[in-house]
């Protein structure tokens, strides 16, 4: 009966002991910069193009030339935006307004065929 007890206070002594050394950390070097013309810094900022269609005002949000967001500015009204979050070409209306719609999800395109 004295050996289990020996052997759960031994194990609890060395994990208290292995929890108060810490490795030494050191911070990492930066990374060197991409070669140039590897990255297009044109393509990272989206191309806006407004214009009115009646009253309302209308914002598309295009990235490489593909349209993934409209945003619709009524006269009288509060905006409201239509995004493609599939990239199908289904936009989907969702409201300005802060927790209607809960979390959005960022979703990018890493690379494309």
């Amino acid at each position: 009966m004295k050996r289990p007890a020996l052997l759960l206070l031994s194990l609890c002594l060395a994990a208290a002991a292995f929890a108060q050394t810490k490795p030494k950390l050191e911070p990492l070097p930066e990374p060197p910069p991409p070669p140039p013309g590897l990255i297009d810094e044109a393509t990272l900022e989206p191309q806006v193009t407004i214009r009115k269609q009646g009253e309302d005002k209308i914002e598309e949000f295009r990235i490489n030339g593909r349209l993934y967001m409209i945003k619709v500015t009524p006269a009288h009204g509060k905006p409201y935006y239509l995004v493609d979050r599939k990239g199908n070409g289904n936009f989907i209306q969702e409201d300005t307004s802060v927790g209607d719609k809960g979390i959005s999800v960022p979703m990018w395109v890493i690379h494309t065929f």
